[in-house]
């Protein structure tokens, strides 16, 4: 069986090393086939020793700075990953956000055929992805980051985000798969109970269910705390994360 990559990337201070000991966790029990685990970082301390850590790829944008990767902001970093050479790495790749459950097999994220797979941005009508979890092989679209290399400004003219560009522009070659809409689902609009369940039943897996992604607050141990992160959201203590997120 060939070989597989799941990386990851962590910059700033937004999330510890914990969140990459506990994704490299989450793996190690979900996928059956041989892999790489491989996180790009600004900082190293603390991630386990199984953990292969690598720094942040300098792309070599016009506007480089040498302290940072790139200037136009850190979400942008995660396109980093699209660098041709990745250090040694090749062949089929998936990408895992830190904030994200795994609740399922990941064995499947390798079976479906297409060029860049992704999950379908739930609040967008247009072809934008969250790439929370997205899968393509190394070195693929690197024609993305020179785009963004040669007009950084014009590029991003349209788009709000990395996602926006990344799916966009791999849509517009053809390039762009979705998940199933089972696989990936949003903590906030998949897993909480509507009101007024959510004052009485805590969050619940979704059938089918293999990633729970957390975009915005709660992030996973707020939901383990009972912690929205938002007045108007209720969030009872969900006791299901402490069983999948370790």
């Amino acid at each position: 069986m060939q070989p597989v990559n799941v990386i990851c990337i962590k910059w700033g201070q937004k999330y510890g090393a914990d969140y990459v000991n506990t994704l490299y966790s989450m793996v190690s029990r979900n996928l059956s086939r041989p892999y790489r685990f491989v996180c790009f970082t600004d900082d190293p301390e603390g991630i386990r020793d199984e953990v292969e850590v690598k720094p942040i790829p300098e792309v070599g944008f016009a506007d480089f700075d040498e302290r940072k990767p790139w200037t136009f902001g850190h979400g942008w970093l995660k396109l980093t990953v699209f660098a041709e050479p990745l250090y040694d790495l090749q062949g089929p790749t998936l990408f895992l956000d830190l904030d994200i459950v795994i609740v399922g097999s990941l064995d499947e994220f390798f079976e479906p055929e297409g060029e860049f797979l992704v999950i379908k941005e739930w609040d967008k009508s247009d072809a934008t992805g969250n790439t929370s979890v997205f899968r393509f092989n190394i070195g693929a679209h690197v024609d993305a980051l020179e785009h963004l290399k040669e007009d950084p400004v014009g590029a991003r003219k349209n788009v709000r985000n990395e996602q926006e560009y990344i799916t966009q522009y791999v849509d517009r070659q053809g390039k762009l798969k979705y998940w199933p809409a089972e696989w990936c689902r949003s903590f906030k609009r998949h897993c909480l109970r509507p009101f007024p369940l959510s004052f009485f039943q805590q969050p619940r897996i979704p059938e089918g269910a293999k990633v729970i992604i957390f975009h915005g607050r709660p992030h996973p141990d707020d939901a383990i705390a009972g912690r929205s992160g938002k007045w108007y959201r209720k969030v009872l203590p969900t006791t299901w994360i402490k069983e999948y997120w370790r």
